[in-house]
C-alpha cells in the first residue's frame, strides 16, 4: 500500500505529520479517527480529524495535497442519502412562544 505524509492540525495532534494510507484513488480518508486507550482501563477516547485542502497553486489553482482539522465535535457524518433525515435538534414553530401548549 502507499503512503503520504500528511499534517494535522488542532486537537493533540497539533503539528504532527503521520504517514496515512492513501487509497486506489490516491487520496486519504475523508475522516480519520484516532482512538486513545484510557489509562483506568475505560473505554477509549476517539479523536476525530476531517480532510480539507491543504492549499493551491497560484497559477493553475491545483491542489498542493491534504491536511486533517480537528473536529472536536466528534460525530462522524454518514452517506448523505436524499431519504436520510437531518440529525438536528427540533425547531420552534413560527409564531409559535416556548410556553404555548396544544389545549
Amino acid at each position: 500500500m502507499k503512503s503520504e505524509d500528511t499534517p494535522f492540525e488542532g486537537g493533540p495532534m497539533d503539528g504532527r505529520v503521520l504517514p496515512v494510507l492513501v487509497g486506489p484513488t490516491g487520496q486519504p480518508p475523508k475522516i480519520y479517527r484516532i482512538p486513545v486507550p484510557d489509562a483506568a482501563g475505560g473505554p477509549p477516547v476517539v479523536h476525530v480529524y476531517r480532510r480539507v485542502p491543504r492549499g493551491h497553486t497560484r497559477r493553475l489553482g491545483l491542489l498542493q495535497g491534504w491536511k486533517y482539522e480537528y473536529d472536536p465535535t466528534g460525530r462522524a457524518d454518514g452517506l448523505k442519502w436524499p431519504w436520510s433525515k437531518p440529525d438536528t435538534a427540533p425547531r420552534a414553530t413560527p409564531g409559535r412562544t416556548p410556553d404555548d401548549t396544544d389545549e
